[in-house]
């Protein structure tokens, strides 16, 4: 508010000039001068000469006692012990008194404590101590007319997340409610932040809807929150489903949007997905360039890929394109070459790293320790592990397995033992990587005592052994010719409920081939294929074919399950001319196939794009008498559908006709498949009624392969009738299903037909117990049924109520 005076002024400022005697001066000014930028980061440097030393610290004036009301000013400005400091002043005091001490004995002799606007400031400050903060709070809330606000609540809720504790952040928010302040978006993105920062990615999603419901909408920040917080949570599927929904808010991403949905296709094995997204960052630089985040994680992916080459031409655009490489882009690089052992170029990269200025940190001297163990020189890893410490950086646990695995691949056994004693004085406890890397070691130099007192030490630690470390193990053990301890370790790895790989069989099957001890290895053979875990996916068919051969040269003759592993790994692989073969070999050597044989073999056709010989094979199943199981049904309903032999088709339907309530529903949906994506409709109707007959039932990823057919046809009628039956059958409906049926009223029908569906389909929602059955079914942890044809799953293809809750939650 401006005064007009007309007498000398009561107070006197600081180089105003006094005005001429006996002369009327108007002078206009305010009631009290305020500091125009109080919150302005000053830096100042401190030198020390004597100590050598040179400090930079940054200083924060705040709103000091001149800038206070007038009522607050004149009550401080008679008392000596009011202190006016700044706020850089009375962040160091707060930080300097101890746990016993309080903190009000300070706060209570700054005059700047009525200043609400600076308590923000100083909470940030304060960072890391928590009991501090909430002193501050009280001592905020304590001050007449100095009640806290929005902006103090949201430091408050800001500092618990970055300290990792998101439930004291949940209730601050509740306490800002009692004080009938509203949460601004700012509120809810700090508190999302702080829960998805922490991996509780379900809360942050809870909140999102919280958010939306209370009329407060997200924007791009939240959505970045929300898809950091499945990152952070490695629920990348969800991530990029998410992100899907983020585009149709019409919300326009950002840089560091796509930056999280590069991570998370990496980190799903999508990466010509992730150079897509990066290609198109690149084209449209204008709206969302690729920054240093982005071309780091396209360089950690091609180095996770093995393609050096790719990863340093990466890092050549992102230096041409006037981006100054930082530390982690150097890492990568440097990790990149350290993978395949290449140690001139991470030695050239960690020389250009110092030239340009940056310290090397612990990263960069793992990196470089391990492409010297890589490429066979642990002298020069130790020399790197020794510079490390010359240059004040502390090695880590990872660095000291680096180096214990340098000495134990390159045959230094006893120095790796030693390493890791010291590592134990040096405060850190060894884990199951440095076990399995010493078992390794152990089996490559032929100690099998140094394995047995690693396992006994391990087990003294309280350290549990994974898969990668039972395998080092059992490799070690099979190594040294100890077959028995092997097997006594593997059925121990199946005791403690530790999953074998196929890394694991090939292990035993190998040794046992070694010693042999061939009944040994097909018993390990046909417990891996009742596992699903065939050696051709790892890439080991030539072991199989091996192992198979030495069988026969040492004059056991294969039985009927030796010849059907055989038939299922070359099914696997795709080869139906070998697995034929195997086969015919079968037969010559009177081996009778079984249904088990048959369905390997015809699958095998199958994949070989061979299905008319699948079919001659069920003529010959049925000319022998051999029934047909389910898995030779559903690869015979696969042949059908590829030649479009219908006829061949019905009579599978009449010889599944005893017996349909005995086949599994992925080949009965496989069969209405069938018939509903060539247009035969009636049929697949017909069909259905047949199964639902038969079996009482039918589940929802039956009734989603019909809607689905119909949903392709266009036919409506039945597709709102397929959704009443569910209703009937008690079956809960998708979001999706609506979706569909709105879209389809949109598109492919008439005005008349169009206005009946959306009648019918109003009629529905409001009659059917769709949403309310939903509601019950995720509030009881229960799951939901969805479309086949949803993108959105666990990673293992389940789908969960959480892609109906992203649904729900976007505005």
């Amino acid at each position: 508010m401006a005064t007009l005076y007309h007498h000398q002024p009561l107070f006197h400022h600081r180089k105003r000039p006094h005005p001429a005697p006996n002369t009327i001066t108007s002078t206009i000014h305010c009631s009290k001068l305020k500091n125009s930028d109080p919150y302005k980061e000053i830096k100042q440097a401190q030198v020390d000469y004597d100590a050598g030393t040179h400090r930079l610290h940054t200083s924060i004036s705040g709103l000091r006692k001149s800038d206070l009301p007038k009522r607050n000013r004149l009550r401080v400005e008679g008392d000596r012990f009011q202190k006016d400091w700044s706020l850089s002043e009375v962040v160091d005091m707060v930080l300097k008194l101890h746990h016993w001490e309080d903190i009000e004995s300070v706060l209570n002799r700054w005059a700047g404590r009525f200043a609400r606007k600076n308590f923000p400031l100083l909470i940030r400050c304060n960072f890391g101590f928590m009991l501090k903060r909430l002193g501050l709070e009280s001592m905020c809330k304590l001050q007449i007319r100095c009640k806290p606000d929005v902006e103090t609540y949201n430091s408050l809720i800001h500092a618990h997340g970055r300290a990792g504790q998101w439930r004291w952040g949940m209730n601050i928010m509740e306490d800002m409610l009692r004080a009938a302040i509203p949460p601004s978006r700012s509120t809810y993105n700090n508190l999302i932040n702080a829960c998805g920062s922490s991996g509780n990615w379900r809360e942050a999603l809870k909140l999102c809807k919280k958010m939306t419901d209370n009329g407060v909408g997200p924007d791009l920040v939240t959505h970045n929150i929300i898809l950091s917080a499945y990152k952070t949570g490695s629920q990348y599927a969800k991530a990029l489903s998410y992100f899907e929904l983020m585009k149709s808010t019409h919300v326009r991403p950002d840089t560091t949007t796509f930056n999280i949905v590069i991570h998370c296709l990496a980190k799903l094995g999508n990466y010509e997905e992730a150079i897509k997204v990066f290609n198109a960052m690149r084209e449209k630089r204008s709206e969302c360039s690729p920054d240093i985040v982005t071309y780091t994680s396209i360089m950690h992916m091609y180095s996770s890929c093995g393609q050096v080459e790719n990863c340093h031409s990466v890092f050549n655009i992102m230096v041409a394109g006037g981006l100054k490489p930082n530390i982690v882009s150097y890492n990568a690089l440097l990790g990149a070459y350290a993978s395949l052992g290449l140690s001139e170029e991470a030695s050239s990269v960690f020389s250009e790293m110092k030239q340009n200025g940056f310290l090397p940190d612990v990263v960069s001297f793992t990196s470089l320790l391990n492409a010297f163990g890589r490429s066979e020189q642990p002298w020069k890893a130790k020399e790197v592990f020794d510079l490390m410490r010359k240059n004040n950086c502390k090695p880590n646990l990872v660095t000291y397995n680096a180096l214990i695995d340098a000495y134990g691949s390159n045959g230094f056994l006893a120095e790796a033992v030693d390493l890791l004693r010291e590592m134990e004085q040096a405060g850190l406890q060894p884990n199951v990587v440095s076990i399995s890397t010493l078992l390794a070691a152990c089996g490559r130099c032929c100690q099998h005592v140094k394995i047995d007192s690693v396992l006994k030490a391990a087990k003294l630690r309280g350290i549990k052994l994974n898969t990668i470390a039972y395998n080092s193990a059992i490799g070690s053990y099979m190594n040294v010719g100890e077959y028995e301890k092997a097997l006594g370790l593997y059925r121990n790895m199946k005791e403690k409920r530790v999953r074998p790989d196929s890394v694991t069989y090939n292990i035993l099957i190998s040794g046992c081939c070694k010693m042999s001890k061939y009944s040994e290895a097909l018993e390990f053979l046909f417990e891996m294929r009742d596992m699903n875990i065939p050696l051709s996916k790892e890439g080991q068919l030539v072991e199989a074919e091996s192992m198979f051969n030495m069988m026969k040269e040492d004059g056991l003759q294969p039985d009927v399950i030796a010849y059907t592993a055989m038939l299922h790994a070359y099914s696997v692989a795709e080869h139906w001319e070998e697995a034929l073969a195997v086969f015919q070999e079968m037969e010559l050597n009177n081996v009778q196939p079984d249904s088990v044989a048959c369905a390997a073999l015809m699958r095998a056709f199958n994949r070989g794009g061979q299905p008319g010989k699948a079919l001659l094979l069920a003529e010959l199943m049925r000319e022998k008498d051999i029934p047909y199981i389910d898995a030779v049904l559903f690869e015979m309903v696969s042949a059908c559908t590829i030649l479009r032999e219908w006829k061949t088709l019905t009579e599978v339907i009449e010889i599944m006709g005893t017996s349909l309530p005995s086949i599994s529903v992925g080949t009965l949906n496989h069969l209405l498949h069938s018939f509903g994506k060539v247009g035969k409709i009636d049929t697949m109707m017909k069909l259905f009624l047949k199964i639902v007959s038969s079996r009482g039932e039918a589940d929802s990823t039956t009734y989603a392969v019909l809607l689905k057919n119909l949903l392709a046809a266009g036919n409506w009628r039945k597709y709102i009738e397929v959704m009443q039956w569910m209703d009937g059958a008690g079956v809960p409906h998708s979001a999706q299903m609506y979706k569909d049926l709105q879209f389809l009223a949109q598109t492919s029908s008439g005005t008349m037909n169009a206005a009946a569906m959306r009648e019918k389909l109003e009629v529905m929602r409001t009659t059917s117990r769709w949403k309310d059955e939903h509601n019950y079914k995720k509030h009881r942890g229960v799951q939901t049924s969805y479309d086949i044809t949803s993108n959105t799953d666990d990673g293992d293809g389940s789908h969960t109520d959480d892609d109906e809750d992203i649904k729900k939650r976007m505005p």
